[in-house]
């Protein structure tokens, strides 16, 4: 049996950047270490947009550009990225059936004892991904570490906690 860590989006437009807060910065060196001492597979998705990301459903609803591929926004947060074993996930939207399937075929080889989401946006892409993988791996606990998690606020991250904990998520605070 394996465990899985996912590290959802830490990138420098979501820490720092465009997309930043204060919150998804206190979370850095909690996620490292997180990393560092897990016994496990980790692996890390990337918010993926392109150049014409304005013009999308997403862009017109948050007009932000972030996220822009192979620019220092796009970039994991290279404390982080330099703890990385495996390719990113990269993802064009919220949730990424690409990150389930690959939990999917993962778990056919070596079956998963659980799989633990840290990263960013709690309330947006921690929350679709915890999601998938709970809709694909029904019987495989799914664990959110909220101390390693932050919201486009505060708020947000609590009630987005609180939504995945009806849906049977576990929530560590």
């Amino acid at each position: 049996m394996q465990k899985v860590l996912v590290v959802v989006d830490m990138q420098n437009d979501f820490i720092d950047g465009a997309l930043g807060t204060k919150e998804a910065v206190a979370i850095v060196p909690g996620v490292k270490e997180k990393i560092e001492n897990f016994d496990g597979v980790v692996l890390f998705t990337r918010d993926t947009h392109e150049t014409y990301y304005l013009d999308t459903q997403e862009g017109k609803k948050l007009p932000v550009p972030h996220c822009i591929r192979d620019t220092e926004g796009w970039q994991i947060r290279s404390e982080l990225d330099a703890l990385r074993k495996t390719e990113p996930i990269d993802k064009e939207t919220f949730g990424s059936t690409d990150l389930a399937g690959e939990l999917v075929a993962m778990n056919e080889d070596n079956e998963i004892e659980s799989i633990t989401f840290v990263g960013l946006c709690t309330d947006i892409c921690v929350i679709s991904n915890a999601l998938l993988a709970k809709a694909s791996l029904p019987e495989v606990p799914i664990i959110v570490d909220a101390k390693c998690c932050a919201g486009v606020t505060p708020e947000s991250h609590e009630n987005a906690l609180k939504a995945m904990e009806v849906c049977q998520i576990q929530i560590d605070r």
